[in-house]
């Protein structure tokens, strides 16, 4: 199978009616964050059977190389498949007993490398938040041939947090959902707090959703404790996000810490 057949089969599924649906809930009207993004007006679970057809192991199935032809294209749900391609195979070189094979972790390493190479084609929320946390916070877990572990590791997410891209950006912290998942509260609380003065909403968003994912795998008083040092530097929308599973008392009690910022960025 080909990155051409694929596309061809997903434009015969063209939803014209979904299809602008999509683009308005997307925001991808002139100005907008999605500004000139075009659809197919298809669902997500509509593209994973094409990805399951695509992978399927009873026939010839799509290589990693033809991968970049689907992130290149103008659809964004062909973007999607081809994120979703290489999220499957990641998850599937992560097999526990593939973690230290060498062959897997240059497979990996690999899949990493395309992901940061064609960052930028993840150019919507979701097209980042269904690939980050299970490509790039997977990862951030286990054994690498590239650089130095932990110290390199934290050098590619700096560079994604301090890059002029929002989706970039946007990976930086929504990867950590999968390291808290696991226990380790560290590169939340790091990107956290890089991002805590950012200028977009959906950062706004995204800060303080891993922030409450955060505090529910880690320990709310590790969340507490983030939350008492920087309520006054986030923004309301952030603060809310990341108190929604706190009791209504405690809501209350961190809502009425929050004052305005004095950066000219008003709150959420």
């Amino acid at each position: 199978m080909t990155a051409r057949e694929v596309i061809t089969y997903m434009e015969s599924l063209r939803n014209d009616e979904q299809r602008q649906v999509l683009m308005r809930f997307f925001k991808t009207g002139p100005g907008d964050y999605g500004e000139g993004d075009e659809f197919l007006g298809l669902k997500v679970p509509e593209t994973r059977e094409v990805v399951k057809a695509a992978l399927a192991m009873n026939k010839e199935p799509l290589t990693i190389d033809e991968v970049p032809s689907l992130l290149l294209s103008k659809w964004h749900e062909v973007r999607l498949c081809g994120l979703l391609i290489l999220v499957d195979r990641f998850g599937r070189l992560s097999a526990k007993r593939l973690l230290n094979d060498a062959e897997a972790i240059r497979r990996r390493d690999a899949i990493l490398t395309m992901y940061l190479q064609y960052a930028e084609q993840a150019n919507n929320w979701d097209l980042v938040d269904l690939s980050a946390p299970k490509i790039l916070g997977h990862w951030l877990l286990l054994p690498t041939a590239l650089g130095s572990g932990r110290e390199y590791k934290q050098h590619v997410l700096d560079d994604l947090a301090k890059s002029d891209n929002l989706w970039r950006q946007r990976m930086s912290i929504v990867c950590t959902w999968k390291t808290s998942q696991q226990g380790d509260p560290s590169w939340c609380l790091r990107y956290a707090e890089m991002h805590l003065r950012h200028p977009h909403d959906l950062m706004h968003k995204a800060v303080g959703w891993m922030l409450r994912e955060m505090g529910k795998r880690c320990g709310m008083d590790l969340l507490r404790d983030f939350l008492r040092q920087h309520v006054r530097e986030m923004s309301r929308t952030t603060l809310r996000y990341a108190i929604e599973k706190m009791s209504e008392e405690e809501r209350h009690e961190f809502m009425n810490r929050s004052i305005m910022r004095t950066d000219g960025i008003l709150n959420s």
